[in-house]
């Protein structure tokens, strides 16, 4: 029991560090988006819009644990993790950024604004969504209830995270703002991790029943849990360490 309780705790941990440094910058781009409305309204379009994204992350994850069984809705959920990685990396390294166009907002009244924050939020909630089910479906089941498709406690383990992911770009964004302006290799060490996870949802496609390319048995096997953690920390560590590398030079 005690491994199963090390095992749920170190995958929120993981889910909360990349829910983090994926909203960072997210946060920044909704700041702007509230920016026009009198100061009493700003914070009030922002709790409206987050808290209406946090509903609708609890009914998409719903939605996913349904589905989440299809070996086409996992290779579609594979691909989707490892274009928007790719993508990611790929236009910082041509010097663009993706981002939701704040001009948009500008002359837009309150409740209209509530509604584009909330949209914004649900573009990006997507990529850690996916990742977080990606994450989950492959803990250890815990207790014998069932939420749509899979065990409780996995779903518990991807709504902790989703609600820890909406709390920290409404709270403690700033610091994961600081965090990427100190060490702006973070942002494509989390889009790698996003990748990897990709990786580890295709792994678990091609050892779905319907399809047995691979043994059906691997993707929950010790070996590729350790395979799998192993890569992850040390995308981190190797982010934080060439971060860390590339502020000594300055």
């Amino acid at each position: 029991m005690e491994t199963v309780f090390l095992e749920y705790a170190w995958v929120l941990l993981v889910l909360i560090g990349l829910e983090g440094l994926l909203a960072a910058d997210n946060a920044v781009v909704m700041a702007v988006m509230v920016k026009h409305l009198p100061p009493a309204q700003q914070k009030k379009a922002l709790f409206y819009g987050l808290f209406g994204a946090f509903v609708f992350r609890f009914a998409a994850l719903f939605m996913v644990t349904l589905l989440i069984d299809i070996w086409q809705i996992q290779a579609l959920g594979a691909a989707y993790l490892l274009f928007i990685a790719v993508k990611h990396i790929y236009d910082q390294r041509k010097g663009e950024e993706h981002s939701v166009e704040p001009e948009a907002t500008k002359g837009s009244g309150f409740w209209m604004t509530v509604l584009k924050v909330e949209l914004a939020d649900i573009a990006f909630a997507i990529d850690s969504m996916l990742a977080a089910v990606a994450i989950a479906v492959t803990l250890t089941e815990v207790g014998d209830f069932q939420v749509g498709g899979i065990n409780g406690g996995q779903f518990s383990v991807m709504i902790a995270g989703g609600l820890i992911g909406v709390i920290i770009m409404r709270f403690a964004a700033h610091k994961f703002v600081q965090l990427l302006a100190k060490y702006p290799q973070l942002e494509t060490a989390a889009f790698v991790i996003v990748g990897w996870v990709g990786v580890k949802l295709a792994v678990l496609t091609l050892g779905h029943q319907n399809l047995q390319i691979i043994d059906p048995h691997f993707p929950h096997s010790t070996t590729w849990e350790i395979i799998f953690w192993s890569v992850l920390v040390a995308i981190v560590v190797v982010g934080y360490l060439t971060g860390v590398r590339s502020r000594a030079k300055e």
